[in-house]
């Protein structure tokens, strides 16, 4: 299994939470809000955002016919792509509403699959009483509640180098001043704003108050 298996198991593993496998969605989807690269770059076990972006190219462009992208102009020009000695990895941002069909033989052997590891779940028990054995009378004792867990802190995040965008972790040119992310246009400093509508947003929101359109921050 490589970063592109893994990127179709979570992305099925994501429409299916939104119970909608086989309905067609635009291919911006992917990226922005169903796989987003800051939030699953573990998962995917991908070194570099260009490592992530490849693994979608590959997706998108149909390699081991886990999606159909459409229309078949966009799916062949991103498959010219890949075959180029030296390709753009970020090429399918230039088609963000082609529209993606997931294969769904492909997408029912990860669910079964995901189904077949999962843990079982534990069997359902009721509630002991404690009964004092000793004497004529046994009687109820006190129940003695557990001591509660405690989660331990979360891991932090690796940190970012130096010429990646804080935002969606994208790599910048070093040989150029970059006010912008080039990835998802946010300013490198200074406010964030909606690509839709320009309102002000903060870290973390997945989605714009004002127009809601996905910021790609998951």
């Amino acid at each position: 299994m490589d970063e592109l298996d893994r990127l179709f198991g979570l992305l099925v593993a994501a429409l299916a939470r939104e119970t909608r496998v086989a309905v067609p969605f635009p291919a911006a989807d992917v990226y922005e809000r169903l796989v987003p690269y800051r939030s699953n770059r573990s998962r995917l076990n991908v070194a570099t955002h260009q490592d992530y972006e490849m693994a979608v190219l590959r997706l998108l462009a149909g390699e081991r016919n886990y999606v159909q992208l459409e229309p078949e102009n966009v799916r062949e020009a991103m498959q010219r792509e890949i075959a180029t000695i030296n390709p753009d990895p970020a090429y399918f941002r230039s088609f963000p509403e082609a529209q993606v069909m997931v294969n769904g033989r492909a997408a029912e052997r990860v669910l079964l699959a995901d189904r077949a590891y999962a843990p079982p779940a534990p069997p359902e028990q009721e509630d002991e009483e404690l009964v004092d054995a000793t004497g004529e009378n046994p009687v109820p004792m006190a129940f003695v509640p557990p001591t509660p867990f405690r989660a331990s802190s979360p891991k932090p995040k690796d940190p970012l180098a130096p010429d990646q965008c804080e935002f969606c972790g994208g790599v910048l040119p070093a040989n150029r001043e970059a006010r912008f992310c080039r990835h998802c246009g946010q300013p490198r400093e200074g406010d964030l704003r909606c690509q839709g509508c320009g309102n002000a947003l903060d870290v973390g929101w997945a989605y714009c108050l004002s127009c809601g359109r996905p910021t790609g921050f998951e």
